[in-house]
């Protein structure tokens, strides 16, 4: 029975190719962050052990480099490390340093020379990968190179997601821009015309919109609570009913389950005003809203429905492609947000005709990959 485990387990080879790969991967999440001082501190000791040399150590690009982290022997070498980095960003590719590049009095330090890679995103040199040894190889000059190449490869990825976030929110910032005068200047003239004759609500009705114009220009977070976006919805709508009255009614049905689950900010709210502004404003004795969200098992489908006037089909898809021309609330936005955050199969799904009101659903993963409320 030892025998047979022993076989199951692979050959050598299979063993360590097993390990090297494990090795890696422990050190990808750090590198996944981004290159600076915390992600080097915690990725190196892994990349230590990947390569086996007396020492290793991290550093920036800059002018003189920085050392962000050392694993190893040798540490008193760091100070000669910032000018083997300039020549290595200046030359752009890797380069062995001999002992005449490391001076050291020490007896018996094992640093004598490195191996210098640049560390490559977007074809610009954002730091280096250095390993020291003793007596240098072909072998160790080579496994630096790759070593570096997969770390840039890590770091890639790092910038793919900080441009994933950079966008997100420049579209929230277009989506406030689309939503806020519109809004703003409705809101304030319907609290004015109760300053004189029900100065309690209109005191009232402006705290609703402080706490819904807090919310809605917050800068910090792409996700938020469903709770906290049905929330501002409700404040959302307690404005406009100041504003339209009997003629805008209201239900909610709100699975308690599904409150905790995260959704990308601002993404239920635009919804809601589309069918305020497009469904009930042009329609002669207002309308009815219903907001339900459901508990899906791995999902939480929201949907938001009137009977207003409804909309043609063909302006709907330029309207969630993206046309501009369109006097349509953030429908692409909400649209592309949702499909970049969990995939195409989570886009927005409109069902409307004219004269049948519009139906809008949202299915939300209850758990995605990166997706949480700060």
């Amino acid at each position: 029975m030892r025998l047979r485990r022993r076989r199951h387990l692979g050959t050598d080879a299979d063993r360590t190719t097993f390990r090297t790969l494990h090795t890696a991967s422990l050190a990808g999440p750090a590198l996944r962050e981004g290159l600076h001082r915390a992600s080097a501190e915690r990725s190196i000791r892994h990349l230590h052990a990947l390569l086996g040399a007396p020492a290793l150590a991290l550093t920036d690009s800059g002018a003189p480099a920085e050392v962000l982290a050392w694993e190893g022997s040798g540490a008193h070498h760091q100070g000669q490390l910032p000018a083997l980095v300039a020549e290595t960003v200046e030359r752009g590719a890797t380069r062995v340093f001999e002992r005449s590049d490391l001076p050291c009095d020490q007896p018996g330090c094992p640093v004598r020379n490195a191996v210098v890679s640049p560390l490559l995103v977007e074809e610009r040199v954002v730091g280096t990968l250095a390993t020291f040894t003793a007596y240098p190889t072909a072998g160790l000059a080579r496994a630096t190179d790759e070593v570096a190449r997969w770390v840039s490869g890590q770091l890639e990825l790092a910038e793919l997601d900080a441009s994933r976030t950079r966008l997100m929110e420049a579209e929230v910032r277009a989506l406030r821009a689309q939503i806020s005068p519109h809004f703003i200047y409705n809101s304030l003239g319907a609290i004015a015309s109760f300053v004189r004759t029900d100065p309690d609500r209109a005191r009232e009705l402006l705290l609703e919109f402080a706490d819904f114009t807090r919310y809605s220009f917050r800068r910090h977070g792409e996700f938020t609570t469903l709770a906290e976006e049905l929330r501002s919805v409700e404040r959302y709508l307690l404005l406009e009913q100041a504003r339209f009255g009997d003629r805008l009614r209201v239900t909610l049905r709100i699975a308690p389950e599904v409150l905790p689950v995260a959704v990308p900010f601002l993404c239920i709210q635009p919804l809601v005003e589309n069918a305020v502004r497009h469904g009930l404003e042009g329609r002669e004795g207002g309308g009815h809203i219903s907001i339900v969200a459901l508990d899906r098992g791995q999902e939480c489908v929201i949907e938001v429905e009137d009977d207003g006037v409804g909309e043609d089909p063909a302006r709907v898809r330029r309207a969630l492609a993206g046309d501009g021309s369109l006097d349509s609330v953030g429908l692409g936005n909400v649209d592309g947000r949702l499909r970049a955050v969990y995939g195409d199969d989570h886009g927005l799904v409109v069902e409307t005709a004219a004269g049948a009101g519009t139906k809008v659903t949202v299915r939300v993963p209850k758990f995605a990959p990166g997706v949480h409320v700060r």
